[in-house]
């Protein structure tokens, strides 16, 4: 042990004359655990709250979802979309196509996102899972076309699972003019019958806006014969997703886009990461504030010690030596704080993950989960103990060459 540590070691930890600077120390210490510990359960907050958004898509999302770069649609049969289709690594596929329309049912009308999917959507989603009513998840037989609402778009349009009677649809023609005189012409027109279900995904994007159908039903409906807007993706069980996702994109070239579920929804996760980051620099004000102690404890060690450092300087010890004394002192008390703020952190996260101590409401039900969710990321952890002993190091800095040269 070289003597600098040697000699802050025996400062932190023995008694000092005046019983005050122990006390600060403690506070000290106190102070950057509880910063510490709060940054780790704030942030494994976002995380499981991130996590639990995720399960909400996986029952709607596919796992992989080519779009295109330029446009809105595509073709079918493009040798890029043919070549995707007979990778080793996919395990079936689903044309679609999804663009905006006018739904109107009874005196009520919304805009909606009509999407039309292949007969497999069921298999390569978990669209069933999240389908409630008597009837079952069809979107055609034989010349009946069918549509499935969100939940609250159902709501909206004043129906429940099952509606009577026809929706009918209004999609703008993609070509032409149109004719002031007769504004209907500049429309196609179709209708939609009831399967006795709706859809409930949790999420108002697709509860509020959306209506699945067939594809032959949306291809006529947007007028894009041999196009679609998107093929999404199932992969084999066991499959790595991002591997596969990478494999997938370098064979279509800078023409297609692979998007995974993080991606489809990354307007929502750049909020959460954003909301995160936000929760993050707030906490390290909050930090640099509790640091304020560690100068405050320095400041009256180094008065303590005035005669001790008399005597280094009598004995021929460099100013440089001193300061590394007292500066080590400093970075030790951020680190003991650090490290039993990140251990208490993360036993909290354990205990909320366990017993659910911290609960989101008085009523059971109210809410999806009845606690708090928390998703502990290590390289969160990582961060946060490398930000409290930055921080701990910068704030002793100055303080400690501006007393010793009082002193």
């Amino acid at each position: 042990m070289n003597c600098e540590l040697y000699i802050a070691r025996r400062y932190l930890f023995s008694k000092k004359s005046t019983n005050v600077i122990n006390v600060i120390s403690g506070i000290s210490i106190a102070g950057v655990t509880v910063a510490t510990m709060a940054m780790v359960v704030v942030l494994s907050v976002f995380n499981g709250f991130s996590d639990l958004v995720a399960t909400f898509f996986t029952s709607f999302d596919p796992q992989l979802k080519v779009v295109a770069t330029e446009g809105k649609t595509f073709a079918a049969d493009a040798p890029e979309i043919v070549q995707i289709k007979a990778m080793e690594e996919v395990e079936m596929t689903s044309e679609t196509v999804e663009d905006q329309a006018l739904a109107v049912y009874a005196d009520r009308q919304a805009m909606v996102i009509v999407k039309g999917v292949d007969d497999n959507f069921a298999r390569l989603t978990n669209i069933r899972n999240i389908c409630y009513g008597e009837g079952d998840f069809t979107l055609h037989a034989a010349d009946l076309q069918y549509g499935v609402m969100g939940i609250r778009l159902a709501s909206a349009m004043g129906v429940g699972a099952y509606y009577p009677g026809y929706v009918h649809i209004y999609a703008p023609q993609r070509e032409g003019q149109l004719d002031m005189m007769n504004p209907m012409t500049g429309f196609v027109v179709d209708s939609l019958l009831s399967p006795g279900v709706i859809f409930c995904v949790q999420q108002s994007r697709y509860d509020s806006n959306y209506i699945l159908t067939s594809l032959p039903f949306a291809r006529m409906l947007f007028q894009c014969d041999g196009e679609i807007t998107s093929l999404e993706v199932r992969l084999k069980p066991g499959t790595d997703i991002t591997m596969a996702k990478e494999k997938i994109q370098s064979a279509v070239g800078s023409k297609y886009k692979v998007k995974d579920r993080y991606e489809q929804q990354e307007e929502t996760f750049n909020i959460m990461k954003i909301e995160k980051l936000m929760a993050y620099v707030f906490l390290t004000f909050i930090l640099v504030v509790a640091c304020f102690n560690i100068i405050g404890s320095l400041s009256m060690l180094i008065i303590d010690k005035k005669n001790d450092v008399q005597t280094l300087r009598s004995l021929g010890a460099r100013e440089s030596l001193i300061r590394r004394i007292f500066t080590l002192e400093g970075w030790m008390i951020s680190i003991i704080g650090a490290t039993l703020g990140v251990a208490l952190g993360l036993l909290l996260c354990w205990l909320q993950q366990q017993y659910g101590i911290v609960s989101l409401g008085q009523s059971a039900g109210a809410f999806i989960i009845e606690a708090y969710p928390v998703s502990v990321h290590y390289d969160d952890v990582a961060i946060i103990y490398l930000t409290v002993v930055a921080i701990g190091l910068l704030a002793v800095l100055y303080p400690v060459r501006y007393a010793l040269k009082r002193s």
